[in-house]
């Protein structure tokens, strides 16, 4: 039955995808003709929608999503790109540079690879422009450091992938390596993202100057102004505090990612109506509408996709794609090479929480099957993952950029792949050296 049961529901899959059916559309629809071949009561459906929206850790996600968009009315995130700015000087793509580590700074706040485009992009593309920079160029890179903002801890992605990975049964052998894999938690996927996340900016940071360096944008005639530094620092206080409290506490001990997104919130609030005086009744009004429409978006995607899930889990077909891959090669290198190659090119088609949901199921075993620890697989993962903002023809990143920098969409995707190679490379080492993913939580007793 399982021989038939595959085409049923990835060729209904796909075929509703290339007609341009919505992801949630294509993946419910899926499932139910999956469902009904297989004989499988209807009523099914309804149990595992309230599994699915129903654990606590999902809550993190919304709070999340409200808590950036808190964070940019109250001018928080101004302020972090103001510090970012400052660092410029008169290096090589110094200000090019500044844009790489403004989107790290919003990323520890946002989560959200668009997002961060979007509210670094905003006031960082204008400045490049101004300082001499071609449009496209700077557009490039504020789409190529926008992704950095699902690596970066706390990250939406890192969250989904737990919900995702929570109701799987890792195999004997893996349980003797690893421990239940249901144990690993969101907190220490934000700890593994770290180092990864900071190696990804590295490695944009030197394809910036490499680049910069060609094409003459040898920086401002101002020296580096440690007045300059200071002040943005003191206006930006607050800012810098948000992310060290949300992950401080995290890391802490004093409460879980979920409490953190609800912690950010009232924080946020906090400074945004009574330090910075920023934030009205209107603008947390908005926040609210943009965070209840990308919320029901994603759970309409997340309930889709667990039960699309449940139906691969339950007729052991990861098991049978698993057995599939390791008959072909069962060298760990081979395996990684076609798993990032997989992803990056689903990245260009799929939106990366969709791509999460459904693909966890699919390739957690096979990472198992080879020694692969869950966690180092789920930050290699996003970070492949991440790389599909910035690729067309999905290409979130690039939309946001052509529509800030007013350039054409292509123009842009081919200013943008050195650091698409940069961040390819960045990827293979994280892959290749598990210990970038696994020691600082190992360190923190995790």
């Amino acid at each position: 039955m399982e021989n038939v049961l595959i085409p049923v529901l990835f060729g209904s899959l796909a075929g509703l995808l290339a007609i341009g059916a919505p992801i949630s559309v294509a993946l419910g629809v899926s499932a139910l003709a999956a469902m009904w071949y297989l004989g499988d009561n209807p009523i099914k459906m309804v149990q595992i929608a309230w599994s699915s929206v129903g654990s606590f850790p999902l809550m993190a996600l919304p709070s999340f999503i409200l808590a950036g968009a808190l964070m940019e009315a109250a001018g928080i995130s101004r302020r972090l790109i103001n510090v970012a700015e400052s660092l410029a000087g008169p290096f090589t793509g110094g200000i090019s540079a500044a844009t790489i580590l403004a989107c790290v700074f919003f990323g520890a706040i946002s989560g959200s690879g668009p997002a961060t485009t979007a509210a670094v992009g905003m006031l960082m593309i204008p400045a490049m422009a101004r300082a001499g920079y071609d449009r496209s160029y700077a557009a490039a890179v504020t789409a190529s450091a926008g992704g950095l903002g699902i690596v970066i801890p706390p990250s939406i992605p890192m969250v989904i992938f737990g919900i995702s990975a929570m109701g799987l049964a890792a195999p004997p052998e893996a349980i003797e390596q690893f421990g239940q894999f249901q144990t690993v938690s969101i907190s220490k996927l934000f700890i593994a993202g770290f180092v990864p996340g900071f190696l990804m900016a590295g490695s944009l940071l030197v394809a910036n100057y490499i680049r910069a360096k060609r094409l003459g944008y040898h920086g401002g005639a101002e020296p580096l102004s440690l007045s300059k530094i200071g002040t943005a620092l003191y206006r930006g206080f607050w800012s810098i505090l948000a992310p060290l409290v949300i992950l401080g506490g995290i890391y802490g001990g004093f409460f879980t990612p979920t409490e953190a997104a609800i912690v950010a919130i009232f924080y946020t609030l906090l400074i945004g109506i009574v330090v910075y005086r920023e934030i009205n009744l209107k603008e947390i009004v908005v926040a609210l509408e943009a965070t209840t429409w990308l919320t029901g978006r994603v759970l309409l995607v997340l309930f889709t996709a667990t039960l699309f899930g449940r139906i691969l889990v339950e007729n052991q077909i990861p098991a049978q794609l698993a057995d599939g891959m390791l008959s072909f090669t069962q060298n760990k290198a081979a395996i990684w090479a076609i798993m990032i190659g997989f992803l990056l090119i689903v990245g260009m088609f799929m939106e990366t929480l969709a791509a999460i949901m459904i693909l966890v199921p699919v390739m957690l075993p096979v990472a198992y099957s080879v020694g692969i620890d869950p966690i180092h697989f789920g930050i290699v993962m996003i970070c492949s993952l991440s790389v599909g903002f910035v690729t067309p023809p999905l290409g979130e990143n690039l939309f946001i950029s052509s529509g800030i920098s007013k350039i054409d969409i292509e123009k842009i995707a081919y200013r943008a792949l050195p650091f698409i190679v940069a961040l390819v490379a960045a990827i293979a080492v994280i892959a290749a050296v598990p210990e970038l993913s696994l020691w600082l939580p190992r360190a923190m007793g995790y």
